[in-house]
């Protein structure tokens, strides 16, 4: 059993590494107490690829790996979880969901797009009843012949302000309870689509979060994602592979956590020597980095489930279930060790602690990765 990464995910995990700490770093906390979208940002991570890195190349992507994809996320996620989620969400909700379930004309016209970075995605799921229940879509979608009339709201929506084109998942038919869902492309500009005030949010504030309004937005039939009634299972196989992406967010988030603990102790001094050297300091860097390190193991097992094509919902749940709690546990440590430092914002662990939250609760709370886990366990 080989644990060792190749030549080009080495090569791979150095630029994202040097692309965080020279382009993410600087500006990172002002941006997080602005609440502002990284622009910049976002179009640099276009143009190195980072935004479709799945795709096939045909449709403009980079035909990499999923361990390629989660190496990424986790080396951004070190320096700035707000720019790794809008990578997540594009790469593994919007690109994987068109390219895996789209028709041809619909990778044309927007997946192509979404690959290269001309346009960035939204996956639009959660609502104010149905969050990780999207069995309860209180969002509808009438059948008019060749259009569909879409009524409804969407919380929680990542990219929701900044996006081009959005998923939707919508209720067609209530009487068929989930085989009556469907998912739908919506692009932004359309008549009746209303984006709603930015969320003031505790962490991840670069990122764009807001609520979006459809008052009898009228969607072409052409726009629907498969068969009619394909919505939820489109959603479920959807939101299996963004766990990967959000396991590799909280993974990169501790390790950059651990890494500031690490350093900062080394040079503190406290009682005539380096707080590294006191072994209440010494025994917390080691719990942290056993956990992180067990914490990718799972997220790799995960991403290498997926690529070999096996079944990867239970790996890809114990996955994003370890390493979010890991990503709170080691923040919360990292502000420990650096003690009042660790209460301000100059030493970024602060905002890595409130960062770590939101891997707890999104793609899913602990409390659903345990029911998908446990479902696994006992379906034989």
């Amino acid at each position: 059993m080989d644990f060792s990464l190749s030549e080009e995910h080495i090569m791979i995990r150095d630029a994202a590494r040097d692309f965080a700490r020279t382009e993410l770093l600087p500006g990172v906390i002002e941006r997080d107490n602005a609440q502002k979208f990284p622009t910049e940002q976002v179009k640099k991570m276009g143009e190195l690829g980072f935004l479709g890195m799945m795709v096939d190349p045909k449709y403009g992507g980079g035909g990499m790996d999923t361990i390629s994809y989660a190496i990424v996320v986790e080396e951004l996620s070190k320096v700035d979880a707000s720019c790794s989620v809008i990578v997540s969400v594009n790469n593994s909700l919007v690109c994987y969901g068109l390219e895996t379930y789209g028709t041809e004309d619909q990778k044309q016209k927007y997946l192509t797009k979404l690959a290269t970075g001309q346009s960035i995605g939204a996956f639009c799921l959660s609502e104010p009843e149905a969050g990780s229940d999207a069995t309860s879509q209180k969002t509808t979608a009438i059948d008019k012949g060749d259009h569909y009339i879409l009524n409804g709201t969407k919380n929680w929506i990542t990219n929701g302000g900044t996006a081009d084109f959005y998923l939707v998942i919508a209720q067609t038919d209530k009487e068929k309870k989930h085989k009556g869902i469907n998912a739908f492309i919506v692009e932004k500009g359309w008549e009746g689509f209303e984006i709603g005030p930015k969320e003031d949010k505790l962490g991840i504030r670069g990122s764009d979060t807001h609520s979006l309004i459809f008052n009898d937005v009228k969607v072409p039939k052409e726009n629907r994602i498969g068969e009619d009634g394909f919505g939820f299972k489109f959603a479920m196989k959807t939101l299996a592979g963004g766990r990967i992406g959000i396991a590799a967010q909280a993974l990169g988030i501790a390790g950059g956590a651990y890494d500031l603990a690490r350093e900062y102790s080394k040079v503190r001094k406290a009682f005539g020597t380096e707080i590294c050297n006191h072994q209440a300091i010494a025994f917390k860097l080691a719990d942290m980095h056993t956990s992180i390190e067990a914490a990718r193991h799972l997220v790799m097992k995960a991403a290498w489930d997926k690529d070999q094509g096996n079944d990867y919902t239970m790996s890809g749940a114990m996955a994003k279930l370890y390493a979010s709690q890991v990503a709170m546990d080691v923040s919360v440590e990292a502000v420990q060790v650096h003690g009042g430092n660790g209460f301000v914002k100059e030493y970024h662990v602060e905002r890595m602690m409130r960062d770590a939250k939101i891997t707890q609760i999104y793609e899913g709370t602990s409390e659903i990765q345990k029911i998908v886990i446990s479902r696994g366990l006992l379906k034989d």
